[in-house]
This record gives structure tokens, C-alpha cells and sequence, in this order.
């Protein structure tokens, strides 16, 4: 009896296109469509007036032509939205229905996106919002200054995130153990600084103890003892929570094999444990960034102050807030890549492609 077998397609994108439909793939088109005319027309428009002086800015963004690029990419949209909604229903592949839903999710994001800025251009408050925070011509001079303060941001965060890991390490092992007097002191400093305010420790650390002790401490030590002090706590549970997610036989295991309880841990446990450990802390890094801000309480120097200081105290001088607009894209320049490579490094972990070694 012959048996006929079905041949496979050469390649996943073969079965993709043969899924697909026409009205699906006109859905998904003319959603990328709307999206890249507004914000490639709306950069191009602004680009052909020129961003700086504000004035050439405010022009542009009052302009006939960006009027006639939004409304575009509002038609676009909408036609995408209708075209992809009407077509679901017939759709008979998971494929094409998806293209259909993505389609009509482009177009809608392209129309509110539209009708926002939209309504932004043509309102009346155009002029005091570009001259207030895109006031570009400011930032000019101050480069150098930014450059400083994401050099010091860089450099709390990466001592505070070393100085924070060891510390955790150490609280973690303490706070697992069966014996309570053990357990119990790394346990009420976890509690402690996990329970109170960052900047409360760091006016304590760097403002308090200085003046109730009479210890003389430098601001920018201060704030990088407070800041390690406050991630050790936060990377103590980070560890205590993947230690403890390696089964229980393992340390039993090592234990059996006649290590002490330090000896289990230093190599059975900690180095499947940090494996599993790197993304949360990858995403406390990425907080403790953020955090290094809070020592603006502390009143550090002018070669010491981070991003958020050196953008406070120029905005403090002109009473211009557009160097907080440059302070938020220097956070995210840093920390962008830093949560990309937190996703990819979950995708890898989760598949195994990261050895412990990693």
C-alpha cells in the first residue's frame, strides 16, 4: 500500500507567504505606511526648517507642510484600521488574521498619534512650550558639563552596584540559614533599608552622621555608602531567591559528598544560582542608574554632581527647563541598552544557550 507524505516547505517564510493574503498584506502595509509618514515626514519637516534657533523650530512645527504630512498619515492610518478590521473575519490562517490585527493596530497608533500632535501644532501654547524645553542653543555650552555628570552617574552606579553585590551575597547566605541568630541580623538589615527611603539614608549617611557623630565624610563617599547599602539589601533578596530556587538535593548532595556548608554553596550552589540571578540583577542596575539622581540632596561639588545635578543647576541659572529634557535622553542612553541586554539575556538564559561560566 503506498503511503504518499506531504513535503515540507523549504523554509518557514515559504509558509508564511502562503498564508498570507492580499487584504492582510495591504493591512499590514499601509499600517508601516502611516506610521514612517508621520514620523519620517514629521523629522524631515523639521529638519527642512532647521531646529535651531527656536524660532526656525516654531516655524516648522507650524507649517502648512507638517499639517499636510499629519493629516496623510491620519488618512493612511485610518484606511489601515478599516482594511484590517473589515478583512479579520475572512481571514482563514492564523497568519493572515495576525497581519490583519497588526495592520489595524499600526493604523490606529499612526491616527492618535496624528490627532495628538495635531492638536499640538495648532494650538496656542506652541511658541512658550518649544522656547521653555526644546530651546536646543542652550544645551551648546553646557556638553561638557553633561558629559561630567553621566561620567559621575556611571561611576555611583557601578561602585554602589559592586560594592551592593557583595554585600548582597553575603546578607543572602546569612539570611537562609537555619540558625536564627545567624539569620535574624541580616534579616532586620534587609527589613531596614528596603523599608525606608533612599534619600532618607542618604540624608542620614551623608548629612545626619557627620553632625551627630562628628565623622567627617565626603558628600560623593557619602552618597556611594548609602547607595551600596541600599542595593545590597534589594541584591540580598535577588540571591536569596535564586539560591533557594536550586532544588534542596544539590546541597544535600554536596553535603553528602562531605563539604561544609560554605564549600556547598561556593560550588554547588552560588554558580547555578548566578546563572539565574543576572537578569533581576541586571534590572537593579538599571534602577540604581536612576537612583544615583537622589545625591542632588546631598549638595556635592561642581566636578562630582551626576546627570540630574549638573541639569538642576543649569536650569537654575537661565530658569530654562531644557536641560532636563537633554538629563532624560542621557538616562535613557544609558540605560536603554542596558534593559536590551537584559532581554537578550533572558531570552538566552531561558533557552540555555548561557553557561554558568556566563
Amino acid at each position: 500500500m503506498a503511503v504518499e507524505v506531504a513535503e515540507r516547505p523549504p523554509s518557514g517564510l515559504t509558509l508564511i507567504r502562503r498564508e498570507s493574503v492580499a487584504i492582510s498584506l495591504a493591512a499590514v502595509g499601509l499600517g508601516t505606511l502611516s506610521l514612517a509618514v508621520l514620523f519620517v515626514g514629521t523629522v524631515a519637516v523639521l529638519f527642512a526648517h532647521d531646529f535651531t534657533p527656536s524660532g526656525s523650530l516654531v516655524r516648522g512645527l507650524k507649517s502648512h507642510e507638517l499639517d499636510a504630512v499629519l493629516i496623510a498619515a491620519m488618512v493612511v492610518g485610518v484606511a489601515a484600521a478599516i482594511v484590517g478590521l473589515a478583512g479579520l473575519q475572512r481571514m482563514r490562517t492564523k497568519v493572515s488574521r495576525e497581519e490583519c490585527i497588526a495592520g489595524a493596530a499600526l493604523g490606529g497608533q499612526a491616527l492618535l498619534f496624528g490627532a495628538i500632535l495635531f492638536w499640538f501644532v495648532n494650538g496656542d501654547r506652541v511658541e512658550l512650550f518649544t522656547t521653555s524645553y526644546l530651546d536646543f542653543e542652550r544645551l551648546g555650552p553646557m556638553l561638557g558639563d553633561f558629559l561630567n555628570g553621566a561620567k559621575n552617574t556611571l561611576i555611583l552606579a557601578f561602585s554602589a552596584e559592586f560594592f551592593g553585590i557583595i554585600l548582597g551575597l553575603i546578607l543572602a547566605i546569612f539570611a537562609i540559614s537555619k540558625r536564627a541568630v545567624v539569620r535574624a541580623p541580616a534579616r532586620v538589615y534587609i527589613n531596614f533599608f528596603r523599608g525606608t527611603p533612599l534619600i532618607w539614608q542618604l540624608i542620614f549617611i551623608g548629612i545626619g552622621i557627620p553632625i551627630g557623630l562628628g565623622i567627617r565624610i565626603d558628600t560623593y563617599k557619602a552618597g556611594i555608602i548609602a547607595l551600596s547599602l541600599n542595593a545590597g539589601a534589594y541584591m540580598a533578596e535577588v540571591f536569596r531567591a535564586g539560591i533557594q530556587s536550586i532544588e534542596r538535593g544539590q546541597i544535600e548532595a554536596a553535603r553528602g559528598l562531605g563539604m561544609s556548608y560554605l564549600q556547598a554553596m561556593r560550588y554547588a550552589i552560588l554558580p547555578q544560582a548566578v546563572r539565574r540571578v543576572i537578569p533581576p540583577l541586571m534590572n537593579e542596575f538599571v534602577i540604581l542608574i536612576k537612583d544615583t539622581a537622589l545625591i542632588i540632596v546631598l549638595g556635592i561639588s561642581s566636578a562630582q554632581r551626576d546627570l540630574m545635578n549638573v541639569g538642576d543647576q543649569a536650569v537654575a541659572n537661565d530658569f530654562n527647563p531644557t536641560p532636563y529634557i537633554m538629563v532624560a535622553l542621557g538616562y535613557l542612553a544609558i540605560t536603554l541598552p542596558l534593559i536590551r541586554l537584559v532581554n537578550i539575556l533572558e531570552k538566552r538564559l531561558r533557552s540555555g544557550l548561557v553557561g554558568v561560566g556566563a
